[in-house]
């Protein structure tokens, strides 16, 4: 039964104030269809050839992102809306990017694009109003694909805080515990230091040369010199008789303490105190080892949480700040060193060494470093390598990433800035990422250019300094 009425397309928002003959012209030409709810309308890759009028019912579209239906839009016949959805008046859209439900009993007028130019013809000002709606979808899809990229960079940054403050938080922790036992050890060792007859003045003097030995330790020693200060230690310790009383010597070397060092501590505190005196100073160079490890592990956490508040530019607003595009850049690959390393990546950076502080919105172009370098990690293979150049001029500040992976395909080149578009895996990406570089790019005024061939693929950035363009003008 045929239930399509002028009656019911007036009740469609865009549609309510045209004469009667225009209404008769589009009811003649639709096709009327009713959706039960939760009914699929169209699907991902569907052909996009009519614009459809919903007097009644709403329409839920729905994004596949990551393998995943994410809600992205509502279709009703609403002010917003307009009760009006699909192909509409030059839309470049092809095929339909996501899927489309009925919410309730929908009914569904659709108008095939064939006849898109004669109703132009017919009422240009319908074919406005029609674009009014359009851009105000695209625009609410923008924002939407924005909030789901900063989710979406938000998780890949969690990931890697998680990872690279792990580590230095489970070293604290393994260093508190043998730091625990070993100042237990020390309270004994002084008993036994004491028990034969070493003064206050003996261990003073003793402390005081293995600190000096400690502080004359430019570098750390490569594996073949501690080899060899280890075989030395060992060849005195046994020509001493000594090699019976768990003597580490790779303790004595890596403090640069040599067989001399120890003949003089022996000379000091007497033959028969001397194997207490080693094993005391031995437990005493371990602990003022376990404490260097400490301060090296608390910095990281503080470089780490300077690097995310940073990065997530706390503590400012949402408006253009000076920044120093260096310390952005090496704290997006301190909060990244993780995939770094996975791969063994090698960064180089070939730093403008006057590149001076622009203002910028400081959070949407960590954005762009996080996105960019993201996808450098995964194009690249395991040894590849990242380097990232920065220039200037009087007006404008250049970033360049150049890769040296296999490359994009020339065939996708000219793609890979549109929405939705990707090449990693299902499950992998979005296909939002580098076309929010390009709208976060833009935004400042700025261009973003890709060149690509196997085995260098390079993004240029150009960030225009918006103080003096302005009093260029």
């Amino acid at each position: 039964m045929n239930h399509k009425s002028i009656d019911e397309l007036r009740k469609v928002v865009a549609l309510s104030d045209l004469p009667e003959e225009h209404l008769q012209w589009i009811l003649e030409r639709t096709e009327y269809t009713e959706f039960e709810d939760g009914a699929e309308m169209y699907k991902k890759g569907d052909p996009a050839e009519v614009m459809w009028f919903t007097p009644e019912g709403r329409i839920d579209f729905y994004m596949d992102i990551n393998g995943q239906k994410v809600l992205y839009y509502n279709f009703q016949n609403d002010n917003i809306t307009g009760g009006v959805g699909g192909l509409l008046p030059y839309s470049r859209m092809k095929v339909s990017p996501g899927y489309a439900y009925s919410v309730g009993k929908t009914k569904r007028y659709s108008l095939h694009k064939k006849y898109f130019q004669e109703l132009e013809q017919l009422n240009p000002e319908l074919i406005q109003r029609l674009i009014g709606y359009m851009t105000e979808r695209a625009r609410s899809f923008a924002t939407t694909q924005l909030q789901h990229e900063k989710v979406s960079a938000l998780g890949k940054l969690a990931a890697g805080i998680a990872h690279e403050m792990n580590n230095p938080a489970s070293a604290i922790n393994r260093i508190s515990s043998e730091l625990s036992k070993r100042l237990k050890e020390n309270y004994r060792l002084t008993e036994l230091l004491l028990q034969h007859g070493i003064s206050a003045g003996h261990i003073q003097e003793i402390r005081v040369m293995v600190e000096e030995k400690d502080r004359a330790v430019k570098k750390k020693l490569s594996p073949l010199q501690r080899m060899q200060k280890e075989d030395e230690i060992n060849d005195w310790i046994e020509q001493k008789g000594l090699g019976g009383n768990n003597i580490n010597a790779e303790t004595f070397a890596d403090t640069g303490i040599s067989g001399e060092d120890l003949e003089s501590i022996r000379n000091v505190a007497g033959k028969e105190a001397f194997v207490h005196i080693l094993h005391w100073v031995e437990n005493l160079l371990i602990s003022q080892r376990i404490l260097k490890d400490l301060e090296e592990s608390s910095t990281r956490i503080t470089s780490l949480v300077g690097a995310i508040k940073s990065h997530v530019h706390m503590d400012q607003t949402n408006e253009l700040q000076p920044t120093d595009i260096h310390r952005d850049i090496e704290n997006t690959l301190t909060l990244m060193g993780y995939k770094l390393r996975e791969k063994n990546i090698k960064v180089k950076k070939i730093f403008c060494d006057d590149l001076r502080e622009i203002p910028v919105y400081v959070g949407e172009l960590n954005q762009v470093w996080t996105n960019i370098i993201d996808n450098a990690i995964y194009a690249l293979p395991k040894d590849g390598e990242l380097t990232i150049e920065t220039t200037c001029d009087k007006r404008s500040i250049y970033i360049k990433f150049i890769d040296n992976g296999t490359g994009i395909p020339p065939e996708i080149l000219s793609r890979i800035f549109d929405p939705f578009f990707t090449t990693k895996k299902v499950g992998e990406g979005t296909g939002i990422g580098l076309d929010l570089v390009n709208r976060i790019i833009k935004h400042h005024n700025g261009e973003i250019k890709v060149s690509s061939k196997p085995g260098r693929t390079e993004f240029l950035i150009c960030i225009p300094d918006p103080e003096i363009n302005k009093n260029k003008e």
